[in-house]
């Protein structure tokens, strides 16, 4: 078995997480909670939804469908030419998704955040088991909720044409991010309730150990993705360790020790390649480098409005007027710099009640209305308008019309944002 070090990490991380080429390819990653409306408070079983999607065939147009450990599905669109076959695609399996749902008396639920059910895994492989276990030992109270009770949709852009492309692409999704979080915030409500933030979603995510959900770019670090992606691989704490190499026998969970500990001899064996892939996938932040940029921070939306971020953050980084007029926007609003920890929170917290935020959301939005039938988009142009129309240009979101259920379920799970207040979130 080869031994390796930090530098070979530093190698092998670059050349799968950062390819460069032509850019242009855009995916989705679309996770929805489901419910039955006649047992809200109850769970729909991933049996059942298996079962119901197994007996229709695949969806037309090549979506993958997942679940997430609380029963989340997930549509994972193919990687296509532009924002418009890309929503083509997705729309048309997620109409499919729709029809054996309504005849199964099931529903999509228009929030990024269950607002009524308490948490409850229903995935029992050995990955997810291990990381109940650290989030347990660790004591991230939120970390079950993570696990089973949030969705987001996950926007893949392509690394960029060349090293320089893809630095500033880098720093341009980092700065977008908070508007992305204000501008699509759509989880206000928990347990039954208002919580006070427009995105709780995103702040349950920050309340958990933050060497693994906190952005990897920030004010004090360094600009280069490459190095900066494999520093935060190596100082993040190994979530869980297999026994033999490649995921076969006992699973250790929350072993005490960093990736970097690991190569310097901490680890009960040496560590292979396998073993950093998985160690990578267990990284959750904002913007993941996986051959291509996969953004993490934005809410699941209302059903009707899916396309939106897409479009929008499509637009910022591929369409050149508007990327111009995001560089500018977000350089305003962050200094400069990348966006500290307070703007994070704050765009999570107040979402576009924040006016500077806001300001910035509408420049981006307006440049994405008029650049996007430049790219063959223009009915996408006109649905991004309409939002804007609704939400943006009004200082809202979907989580200022929140829904709140009843009743209240019982209270499980301790208070996971008291992390987020004093400052166990993210950087």
């Amino acid at each position: 078995m080869v031994h390796m070090n930090t530098e070979d990490i530093h190698e092998y991380i670059n050349g799968i997480c950062f390819k460069t080429g032509p850019p242009g390819k855009v995916g989705v990653e679309a996770e929805w909670l489901v419910a039955d409306p006649t047992r809200p408070a109850e769970p729909v079983g991933i049996d059942h939804l298996s079962t119901l999607l197994e007996e229709v065939g695949p969806p037309p147009a090549g979506s993958k469908v997942t679940f997430e450990p609380g029963g989340q599905i997930e549509l994972s669109s193919p990687p296509l030419l532009g924002p418009t076959r890309t929503h083509q695609a997705l729309a048309a399996d997620l109409d499919h998704l729709d029809k054996v749902l309504d005849e199964a008396g099931l529903v999509i639920v228009d929030s990024a955040l269950d607002p009524l059910r308490a948490p409850a895994r229903q995935l029992r492989t050995p990955r997810y088991t291990a990381m109940e276990r650290f989030f347990t030992r660790n004591n991230h109270t939120s970390g079950r909720t993570m696990m089973c009770s949030t969705a987001s949709i996950q926007v893949c852009l392509d690394i960029g044409a060349d090293p320089t492309d893809r630095a500033e692409r880098w720093e341009l999704l980092h700065r977008i991010g908070p508007v992305l979080v204000a501008a699509f915030a759509n989880s206000a409500v928990w347990r039954g309730r208002p919580t006070g933030w427009k995105s709780t979603r995103w702040a349950i995510w920050a309340g958990i150990d933050s060497g693994r959900t906190a952005p990897v770019l920030h004010p004090t670090g360094r600009r280069d993705p490459t190095e900066s992606w494999a520093d935060y691989a190596l100082d993040a704490h190994v979530m869980a360790i297999s026994e033999t190499p490649g995921g076969g026998g006992t699973w250790t969970a929350a072993p005490g020790f960093t990736l970097s500990e690991w190569i310097n001899g901490h680890g009960p064996r040496p560590i292979t390649l396998a073993d950093v892939d998985f160690h990578l996938s267990t990284l959750f932040p904002p913007v993941r480098p996986r051959s291509w940029w996969e953004l993490r921070m934005i809410d699941a939306p209302p059903r009707r409005w899916w396309p939106v971020p897409v479009a929008l953050a499509t637009a910022a980084v591929d369409e050149p007027h508007a990327r111009a007029v995001a560089e500018m926007a977000t350089e305003r609003l962050c200094g400069g710099s990348a966006p500290t920890r307070q703007l994070w929170l704050r765009a999570a917290r107040d979402g576009l009640a924040d006016t500077a935020i806001a300001t910035c959301a509408r420049a981006c939005f307006d440049a994405a209305v008029e650049a996007l039938p430049r790219m063959g988009a223009a009915a996408l142009a006109d649905l991004v308008d309409a939002y804007a129309d609704q939400y943006t240009r009004r200082g809202k979101s979907p989580a200022d019309t929140p829904r709140v259920p009843a009743p209240r379920p019982a209270r499980t799970e301790g208070p996971a944002l008291r992390h987020i207040s004093t400052g166990g979130g993210a950087r």
